[in-house]
């Protein structure tokens, strides 16, 4: 993958300098910008790692899903729940994995109205060999060691718990 032009200074803190002279410190400015900037360098590494797959990352977490489940097989709303997203997001996900072979549909035997998304062979052997590739590329997040990555993962929680992500226990 390309990397893009890479500038002589810091944007964000720029931008940081500059709002504060505008409107004051405010300083969930900078950090918004700058997570909503690593989200767009993650995912773009990410998705090259996938794309020669056929895949998107979106795409391979429907997949790691499904091989979560005993069955390798979950209700389409299910799917939507554990992703967090929306049915529709959750239909085209499935639609272009049955376009490739990864995953099959089949009725819900316990809900005459729904379907199941189904794993195939071809998609465990695609997921299993993506999974190696992320997980060589750390995701993406080299740049940070293990005890970095769990403090990440705590910074962020109390804006998941907030956002009403999941229950704390």
């Amino acid at each position: 993958m390309p990397k893009p032009l890479s500038l002589p200074f810091d944007p964000i803190a720029r931008a940081d300098e500059l709002w504060k002279q505008r409107w004051g410190s405010v300083p969930s400015m900078a950090a918004i910008t700058s997570i909503m900037r690593a989200h767009q360098i993650l995912l773009a590494e990410v998705d090259a790692v996938v794309k020669p797959y056929g895949l998107t990352f979106a795409r391979y977490e429907a997949l790691v899903l499904l091989t979560f489940s005993k069955a390798g097989e979950l209700p389409m709303s299910k799917i939507g729940e554990r992703l967090m997203v929306h049915p529709t997001s959750v239909t085209n996900t499935v639609d272009r994995l049955v376009r490739s072979g990864l995953v099959a549909r089949r009725p819900n035997p316990n809900d005459g109205r729904g379907t199941l998304a189904v794993i195939t062979d071809n998609g465990r052997e695609v997921v299993d060999a993506a999974t190696r590739d992320l997980m060589a590329m750390e995701f993406g997040l080299g740049a940070y060691d293990a005890d970095e990555c769990g403090e990440i993962f705590a910074m962020l929680r109390p804006l998941r718990i907030a956002a009403h992500d999941f229950h704390e226990d």
